[in-house]
């Protein structure tokens, strides 16, 4: 049934678009046939690992993939637009606007470019973000403190070796105080990954490189992971915190599973758990992959919920629907009570569906300042 539904837009482009086409039947029906075996990457991606999350073609084909992929979902709905338009003239008196062929090739033209720039802005090493975050009774020793948020890498055939050691060179240079990488690291098995994670070794910051589980770990041997994670140099935070000192002043680094794991048999997803024994009213800063629990952190006094997973909604109109899915949050800093929730659009991106229109990716530095009292 799911790669029925992924080719159903390409049966819609194949009789909208190109079967209307002034062509020869034996040009029409290669064309046909090239748009229903791109519909299909997810399944050449079960079949050439097992899974749709992780296809191990060489990287020039999986990019191939998602621009023809990408370009058959944006002109099936141009196509729907002009259809909807030419049916809404049949209503009117003397109408019956038909759709001039020039029309069709124009669409399939501006979906292609408009499909190889969001492949582009998919893979691309991202920009640096700066966000400030301020908090109410902030101790005055985190003043000014800086943290780099990484999430979604999935690293994978499409984010590999070379583009994690980009992402660490970058991160490592920006010479903050604490890296937390709020899940999602990998698309693959650990003896399929290991060259592809092995840059995040070089991670480094003072109060070190801390990382949680996203919904991606649970599907590729999530215990071998986390153990992998630790021996990267990374501390796994699965529903526990630790405790950040500058001086006499103290701040709460809590991080919980992701809310699918108790579906893998791991332990679920418990803030209870991550914030017991926590020193009494300290600042908390929350790890957590998926944002849509956020309202029940700030019951808790979490003061800052780090949470990527929506990838920002990757492309414009596409994030209303991300959002939701994930209790309208879907990109930058929602106030939730005295909580300030920040979703992260992603480092990387899942190379099922490699496209970005309008959300960027990015390296998110976070400046925490102490709220002026009122």
């Amino acid at each position: 049934m799911f790669h029925l539904i992924f080719g159903l837009p390409s049966l819609y482009v194949i009789s909208r678009v190109v079967w209307p086409l002034p062509w020869p039947f034996a040009l029409k029906a290669g064309v046909a046939i090239l748009l229903l075996i791109a519909s299909q990457y997810h399944l050449w991606s079960r079949l050439s690992s097992g899974s749709v999350f992780a296809p191990e073609f060489p990287r020039s084909l999986i990019v191939l993939f998602n621009w023809a992929f990408g370009a058959i979902f944006l002109v099936a709905a141009m196509q729907l637009a002009l259809d909807v338009v030419a049916l809404a003239s049949k209503l009117m008196p003397g109408g019956g606007w038909a759709i001039p062929a020039g029309w069709r090739y124009a669409e399939a033209a501006l979906a292609m470019i408009l499909s190889a720039v969001a492949v582009q802005q998919a893979v691309r090493v991202p920009p640096l973000k700066d966000v400030t975050v301020e908090i109410e009774n902030l101790p005055a020793g985190f003043d000014g403190y800086t943290l780099l948020q990484l999430t979604d890498l999935h690293l994978s055939r499409l984010f590999p070796a070379g583009w994690a050691r980009q992402v660490v060179e970058r991160s490592t240079a920006l010479g903050v105080d604490l890296i937390v990488v709020t899940g999602d690291l990998i698309d693959g098995s650990l003896a399929a990954r290991r060259a592809d994670v092995e840059p995040l070794r070089e991670l480094c910051a003072p109060d070190g490189v801390w990382v949680i589980p996203g919904n991606h770990e649970y599907f590729f041997e999530y215990a071998a992971w986390m153990r992998h994670y630790a021996d990267l140099g990374m501390s796994v935070l699965e529903n526990r915190h630790t405790v950040l000192r500058r001086g006499e002043d103290a701040v709460v680094l809590a991080g919980v599973t992701d809310l699918s794991a108790s579906h893998s048999g791991q332990p679920a997803h418990d803030l209870d758990a991550a914030l017991m024994g926590a020193p009494a009213g300290a600042t908390i800063i929350l790890l957590d992959h998926q944002p849509r629990d956020a309202g029940r952190a700030a019951a808790r006094g979490v003061a800052l919920q780090l949470s990527g997973h929506t990838h920002g909604g990757m492309i414009w109109g596409l994030d209303r629907l991300v959002a939701r899915a994930n209790n309208g949050f879907v990109s930058g800093a929602y106030a939730v009570g005295p909580m300030t929730l920040y979703v992260n659009n992603g480092t990387g991106l899942w190379p099922g569906f490699a496209l970005r229109l309008g959300p960027s990716s990015e390296l998110t530095r976070i400046t925490l300042r102490a709220k002026p009292r009122s």
